[in-house]
């Protein structure tokens, strides 16, 4: 079994890319606990707790040699927003490209299995071998770079020559000795679009990224109520946000995935205040199997107030006060302290 026929496996089970990185102490790991020293994590206590092993695939796989990265397109975007029936221009919500089509966790997950499946089938000897997708403790980016898959990009995104950097990164680490690739160079070259672009300086410098500031973390990561001095700048975004990514010249003509895993179910361009008066009932089947299920309902809501509040439509206002279409009990996630705070907020902006 050789690494050229895992990867026409791959290929063939719906992985656009795939290559083979040493499972070795590559030195991008170790910046890890810088950055969260900075204090750029915010809230997300997760990653210093599991800091130690994200510092070497081999603390996630003992014995591990080589680490199988595959890149996966999930762009179905044309360039144009995509707008939903009776969607209002004024609250038409945003939700990232990645989380409009089928949760990629569940979905890479699968492909890996089989394609660990395909290899156990082909290699008489037994071996060892551990799929990550995103919420394991690898840090796939870097892995990525020593791959071939891309280099990792001013914006922070892996950044493929070919396929731009609508990627979704998973792979396989494995006590199997494959031939590695050779890792991709940088090709950012003097561009700073991204950092330009972001709306709350997130990207404080190339390569770093202030996640504290960033409207992904503030409208998925972080709890509570948003800092009111970031409310305006989260604009429509109610979930994630792309926009450092559509800025990237590697991004002017993306390829558009077929894939029907990732074809967008109506999310994007959604009225946030229709979504508003849904019942919790109703926002859940919203959601349903997508990645927006790992923001709780009362998060969502939160959102939604708050691109109301950014939309400067003063007809909006009677929205706000009927969650759930004002039927008791039907919108519970609405009765928290954070969502009645940017509610308030809301209002008076509308007013």
């Amino acid at each position: 079994m050789t690494a050229g026929a895992i990867k026409r496996q791959a290929q063939a089970l719906g992985f656009d890319l795939c290559g083979v990185a040493p499972a070795a102490s590559l030195p991008e790991l170790a910046y890890l606990p810088e950055w969260l020293a900075s204090g750029h994590a915010g809230e997300m206590v997760y990653l210093h707790k599991s800091a130690a092993a994200r510092s070497d695939i081999r603390n996630f796989l003992p014995g591990a040699r080589s680490v199988i990265v595959t890149g996966t397109v999930y762009n179905t975007d044309e360039g144009r927003r995509q707008k939903a029936e009776g969607g209002r221009a004024t609250d038409s919500i945003r939700v990232a490209r990645y989380a409009r089509g089928r949760d990629y966790h569940v979905v890479l997950a699968e492909r890996l299995e089989a394609l660990v499946a395909w290899m156990r089938g082909q290699h008489v000897e037994p071996f060892e071998a551990a799929v990550f997708v995103d919420k394991h403790h690898v840090q796939e980016r870097v892995y990525a770079r020593h791959a071939g898959i891309g280099w990792i990009g001013k914006n922070t995104c892996v950044i493929n020559p070919e396929l731009g950097s609508w990627l979704f990164l998973s792979g396989i680490a494995t006590d199997l000795a494959l031939d590695a690739d050779p890792p991709a160079l940088d090709q950012c070259g003097a561009c700073t679009l991204c950092l330009d672009a972001c709306p709350t300086g997130a990207l404080v410098d190339a390569h770093v990224l202030d996640a504290t500031r960033c409207i992904s973390y503030l409208t998925i990561e972080a709890e509570g109520a948003i800092p009111e001095e970031r409310r305006a700048q989260i604009g429509h975004h109610a979930y994630g946000c792309d926009i450092c990514q559509e800025v990237c010249p590697w991004n002017l003509a993306p390829p558009r995935s077929l894939d029907p895993a990732w074809q967008a179910v109506r999310r994007d361009g959604v009225s946030a205040a229709s979504l508003w008066q849904r019942s919790d009932d109703e926002l859940h089947q919203f959601v349903k199997g997508s990645a927006m299920t790992h923001l709780s309902l009362a998060g969502l809501r939160r959102n939604l107030a708050t691109v109301i509040g950014n939309s400067g439509d003063a007809a909006l206002l009677p929205a706000l006060e009927g969650p759930g279409r004002g039927v008791k009990n039907a919108a519970h996630s609405a009765f928290t302290p954070a969502v009645a705070e940017t509610v308030a907020w809301a209002r008076e902006r509308l007013k």
